[in-house]
């Protein structure tokens, strides 16, 4: 029979129904009598390489577009040298070829190699700059340093792509490559931006101009959600100053508890706040040091007042502890730490040697911990490197001579986040000193405090760990943690050493593959990284 529609539909509908069920139609196709309809299932994919050979010959030409308007604007800057441009394009494929499992994850390598590209003023080839947009795309953590590498021409890529508008939201560095051309009042981010982009803004803002960021929230805070308020206000914490106070105070009064907290928090890191004042007042009436100045005496509060209510402290403990244990650490953790010294003129050392007693009970010492411990949030929450060095102790030490295995440290305070409180050398020795004396079993959450990538010492003595584990019949998945993260953070220089534990390992066992694995990393480490000076 004759058809009137268009041959390929038809072929597409029998395909779709099958043959069994349609016959062959008619097509009117040039050279569609030569095809042998004795194989219907044939004859129909050969009718169909006729139509799309007839469908593409006979397609028209359409009109060109409209030039994308101005070309991209130039880039100063000096271009990434040939190899580093080249061990781009492997990170942002994921693959560097040869032996398959010889290298870490590489997409886990590509944000150091763009914090030192982008550290050294170096612009990628215009080439890759896509490929940099869609890794940062599809990873919100790559955003500032892969626009700021992609520069001028990645934000006038952006305004030709739609997939890419992440970056026209995305705060460029005040005056520096690839800021944009608008006025430093235009906060359109900040408007019309995601909530995480609008988090970003305002933390930004924050770290070049204090107070237009806190005016920038002043002006929207009313209309904030709860949820949003909360995170807002966390990003005070860049560039937070007693200018702050007044914002804070109010915020005291805000229909969310969360945000009440949180504004108190951030109150209790100002020591010159009547928020600080109020609650060391609180702190002298609960811990005070004994007349023979032997031991302090602990008075816990007896009831949450309105006032401290209002103050941050939440009457009901949602840690389960008892209420007053509860407004006890709240009130210490908030008070300055330099209340103590200044009652009692002790330093942070001899204070933490003394005995703690109760005011009714002087030879119970229930209430150590709840002291110990909430000096140890304050000094993490008000970053004073000499507490949290007093609270932290000396760096583990091996025990004497036919003394036995030393044991770890107390734990009060999150040792982690007490080290994160030091200068990063000293983080670093801490930490070396600590897995020295007791293995990597309880540094997991240590070494991820310290500063990357490793220093020299640390480094040793995290090689020298595996290579003790190792020789122990351990296996590497015991240690997968501590793995995953010396493929990023171990310094280069010690490929050497792991290589030679590879060579020591019993052949195709676990700790030969992965000390393989690890020496090819740190291989690849080093090279990505001299590329970029060469």
């Amino acid at each position: 029979m004759t058809i009137t529609q268009d041959p390929w539909e038809t072929l597409h509908t029998t395909a779709l129904l099958g043959t069994d069920r349609r016959p062959l139609p008619a097509t009117g196709l040039p050279l569609a009598d030569a095809v042998d309809g004795s194989d219907p299932a044939t004859a129909l994919l050969e009718l169909a390489a006729l139509a799309a050979v007839r469908r593409r010959a006979g397609a028209l030409p359409v009109p060109a577009a409209e030039p994308p308007g101005p070309a991209a604007p130039e880039d100063g800057r000096p271009e990434l040298p040939a190899a580093a441009a080249r061990r781009l394009a492997v990170l942002l494929t994921g693959r560097a070829g040869g032996t398959a499992g010889t290298l870490a994850n590489l997409a886990e390598l590509l944000p150091q190699w763009l914090d030192a590209a982008r550290a050294r003023g170096l612009r990628p080839p215009a080439a890759l700059i896509p490929g940099l947009l869609d890794a940062a795309r599809a990873r919100s953590e790559l955003r500032p340093d892969a626009v700021a590498l992609a520069g001028p021409p990645g934000r006038w890529l952006a305004e030709q792509n739609p997939d890419w508008r992440f970056v026209l939201r995305t705060p460029a560095e005040p005056g520096g490559i690839g800021a944009p051309t608008a006025p430093a009042e235009d906060h359109q981010p900040w408007h019309e931006g995601l909530f995480a982009e609008r988090v970003t803004h305002l933390t930004q803002l924050r770290r070049r101009d204090p107070a237009a960021g806190l005016e920038l929230l002043r002006g929207t805070w009313a209309t904030e959600r709860a949820e949003d308020r909360l995170l807002f206000l966390d990003a005070l914490q860049d560039g937070l100053s007693i200018a702050d106070e007044p914002f804070l105070e109010a915020a005291l009064g805000d229909r969310s508890k969360n945000v009440r907290a949180t504004a108190a928090e951030l109150l209790s890191t100002l020591p010159g706040s009547a928020l600080a004042a109020r609650m060391a007042e609180r702190a002298r009436a609960a811990v005070r040091l004994a007349e023979a100045g032997t031991h302090l005496l602990v008075t816990p509060p007896a009831e949450c007042d309105a006032a401290m209510q209002r103050d941050g402290i939440a009457p009901k403990s949602p840690t389960g502890r008892g209420e007053r244990a509860w407004w006890f650490g709240e009130l210490v953790a908030a008070a300055p730490l330099s209340t103590w010294p200044e009652n009692t003129g002790l330093t942070p050392e001899r204070l933490l040697a003394l005995r703690v007693g109760d005011s009714i009970d002087e030879t119970s010492s229930s209430w150590a911990d709840d002291l110990r411990e909430a000096w140890a949030r304050a000094a993490v929450r008000q970053h004073d490197a000499e507490w949290a060095r007093a609270l932290l102790g000396p760096a583990p030490a091996p025990p004497a001579r036919g003394a036995g295995r030393a044991r770890a440290p107390r734990a009060t305070g999150a040792p982690a986040k007490l080290l994160a409180v030091l200068p990063p050398e000293e983080r670093a020795a801490w930490t070396a000193a600590f897995i020295e004396v007791h293995g990597l079993g309880e540094a997991f959450q240590l070494l991820g405090s310290c500063t990357t990538p490793w220093t020299p010492p640390l480094s040793t003595a995290v090689v020298t760990a595996l290579a003790r584990a190792a020789s122990s019949g351990a296996y590497p998945w015991s240690h997968s943690g501590v793995l995953g993260m010396t493929e990023r953070a171990l310094a280069p220089e010690t490929a050497a050493s792991v290589e030679e534990l590879a060579s020591g390992a019993a052949p195709d066992s676990a700790w030969s593959e992965t000390f393989a694995r690890l020496a090819g990393t740190l291989r690849f480490r080093a090279a990505m990284l001299a590329e970029l000076d060469a």
